[in-house]
Order: structure tokens, then C-alpha cells, then sequence
């Protein structure tokens, strides 16, 4: 099969979403599989890049809004991700979504991932209850423990709804590499099927110990903050990439920053956030193709150090 350049690949995904919308392309299938990994507790696969929903998916009622994030939606599924990550602390986000998927023909085709976000046993419950409500699900993929916020007091009905069928899989986050310790301590000695934690290919602090405790232990990854907040792109602004990297496949700075995050074994999914259809589809094409190895993975960061 011939290679697809970014241009072309990107141009697939829009054609493939525009004729979704139609009904054009019902059963439309990707010209190859995104990468998945196995959740360790499960062996599901889970396909390697996702979506997060902070500030983004903040759109309340805003039509315009709500419109151009179900695009963006819909570039995430024709790009094979599917995992969607929110948080009763991202506004509006969790509502928007369960309205957004609802109105799709494949709604179950995500996998829905949100938090819980307070202190005591009873706000905890009535807080999870309202976002089963406000993503119009049933039963909820993935429950974390948003910032190890209570978490002891909170895991305890992690494990109970997880055992009684509401929520499959239990998870804990942060986003500063100051509480990686802390998240590590957690997991090795609790019963947790997910990790949630910042890194990216200038802040690489996980990989000396939490990224390969969490494969020692068996406990699925997913990455945060993948871009910085969009640091990374002002460093590479107006630069070339590197010849050497269409080799691996990387046609862009989002899918070479990307890449770097999802060719380490440990991580199972990395949700950058955009409120942006094009660059969701570039996202999800850093998920297909040759991944970097150790040695290369070096040479990515020494191009961008020494820009």
C-alpha cells in the first residue's frame, strides 16, 4: 500500500469526517489500524492517542462551539483514537461531551475517562453520580482520582463500584512531576488499573523511575500536558523538521513531539487537547506508522535542544 503523507492523510480523515456527516461512509474504515497497547489489568486494547477536554470543551451553550467540537470528534474517531478524558473541574466539559457523543451515530465507540474531584465519601458519590449524568453514560470506562484529591477515602468506592459494574476501570492523576513519587507510592501498593501524569519530550522526570514502575507493576499510562500547554511549538516556530524524521513517519511537530511520548512501552494513551478539527487529525496521526527507538528517540532530543 502506498505511503500517505501528512497532507494526504489529514485530507483523508477531513474527506472520510465530511462524508460521515452525510452518511456517505457508514462503516468507514481507516486505511490502517492506529497502534493500541493492552491495559495490563485486562489486556483491552486501547489505541495510543486520545483527547483531554480541559478549557477546550468549555463551550457551554454555545452553538459555534458545539459544532466545531463535534468535528473535532469526529477526527478523533476517523483517526481511530478513543479515549476522551474529562473532569467535573473542567467546567462545562463533561456535559459537553455526553451531549456531543450522544448526538453521534457511535457514541460507545469512545472510551470515557473523568474524576472525581472533592473530599468525603458522600460529595465524592453525589460528584460521580452527577458526571454519569452529565456524560450520559451508564457505566463509566475509566474513574480516576483527580490530583490524589481524598484518595484514599474515594478509592474505597473506586473498588466498590468497580466491583458492582459502574465503572471498569480506576484510575489517579496528576499533573506536576513534583507528585510522581507520590502517584508511584500509590499504585504499588493499591489497586489501580491507571496512572495519569505529565510528560513530554522536554520534561522527561518520569522516565527515571514512575514510567517503568508503572510497567513493572502493571498499570496503564496515560500522559498529560503531551505539549506543554503549547510551549513546544514556540520553540520550533518557523523551524524545519529534521530530514531524518519522515523516516518514522513524522510530518509535523505535533505528531514528532507525540511520538516521542508514545514509542516509550509504558504509555498506554496521550491526550493533548484542541478545540482545532485539523490539528485533531494530525494528532491522531502520530499513532500510525514506525515508532522511533531508544537511539532515535535520543536524536529527537538532541534536534530540539540544539535548535
Amino acid at each position: 500500500m502506498k505511503k500517505l503523507n501528512r497532507k494526504q492523510a489529514i485530507q483523508l480523515l477531513a474527506t472520510s469526517g465530511a462524508a460521515w456527516m452525510s452518511g456517505g461512509l457508514q462503516g468507514f474504515t481507516p486505511v490502517s489500524q492506529m497502534l493500541a497497547r493492552p491495559i495490563p489489568s485486562s489486556n483491552e486494547l486501547l489505541p495510543v492517542v486520545g483527547i483531554g477536554s480541559w478549557i477546550q470543551f468549555d463551550a457551554g451553550n454555545n452553538a459555534k462551539e458545539r459544532e466545531n467540537l463535534t468535528e473535532v470528534l469526529r477526527q478523533v474517531m476517523n483517526g481511530g483514537g478513543k479515549l476522551i478524558d474529562s473532569s467535573p473541574m473542567y467546567g462545562s466539559s463533561e456535559e459537553v461531551i455526553g451531549d456531543l457523543t450522544q448526538a453521534m451515530k457511535t457514541p460507545d465507540h469512545f472510551f470515557y475517562a473523568t474524576k472525581v474531584w472533592t473530599s468525603g465519601k458522600e460529595a465524592g458519590i453525589r460528584q460521580m453520580e452527577a458526571s454519569f449524568r452529565k456524560m450520559k453514560r451508564k457505566h463509566m470506562n475509566l474513574m480516576q482520582i483527580h490530583n490524589l484529591s481524598d484518595w484514599e477515602t474515594q478509592l474505597k468506592t473506586l473498588v466498590q463500584w468497580k466491583k458492582e459494574g459502574k465503572i471498569r476501570y480506576i484510575g489517579i492523576t496528576h499533573y506536576t512531576t513534583s507528585m510522581h513519587a507520590t502517584l508511584q507510592r500509590v499504585f504499588e501498593k493499591h489497586p489501580v488499573d491507571f496512572v495519569q501524569f505529565n510528560y513530554s519530550i522536554l520534561t522527561r522526570d518520569a522516565e527515571k523511575s514512575i514510567l517503568p514502575a508503572a510497567m513493572n507493576k502493571g498499570v496503564a499510562v496515560i500522559i498529560n500536558e503531551p505539549l506543554e500547554k503549547g510551549r513546544l511549538f514556540s520553540l520550533v516556530k518557523d523551524r524545519a523538521l529534521p530530514a531524518w524524521a519522515k523516516d518514522y513517519d513524522i510530518h509535523s511537530w505535533a505528531q514528532y513531539f507525540l511520538k516521542y511520548i508514545v514509542s516509550h512501552p509504558a504509555v498506554n494513551c496521550v491526550i493533548p487537547g484542541t478545540s482545532n478539527p485539523k490539528h485533531a487529525a494530525d494528532n491522531m496521526l502520530a499513532g500510525y506508522g514506525r515508532l522511533p527507538d531508544e537511539s532515535v528517540r535520543k536524536k529527537m532530543v538532541a534536534y530540539l535542544e540544539n535548535l
